[in-house]
């Protein structure tokens, strides 16, 4: 991984197209602008597992799924 320090206005270039620009730092919190080509998918990661998760859910038996519903709720 590559880890690189930026402050308020600073950018990075990711290939040719790519730009990310931090915006905002606010406490522990930062604001990023990216551009990109409409044609790249933008994601928060948890976002993205989260469909993963539905994904892989929808392609189990469904006493799988109740299995699994009922393991997370036990973990709450």
């Amino acid at each position: 991984m590559l880890v690189l320090s930026r402050k308020k206005g600073e950018s990075i270039v990711i290939g040719d197209d790519i730009e990310l620009t931090v915006l905002a730092v606010e406490g522990d919190t930062i604001k990023l602008g990216i551009k990109a080509p409409k044609h790249v998918d933008i994601l928060r990661k948890e976002i993205l597992v989260s469909v993963q998760e539905n994904n892989e859910s929808a392609a189990l038996d469904p006493k799988e799924i109740i299995k699994m519903m009922q393991k997370k709720s036990s973990e709450s």
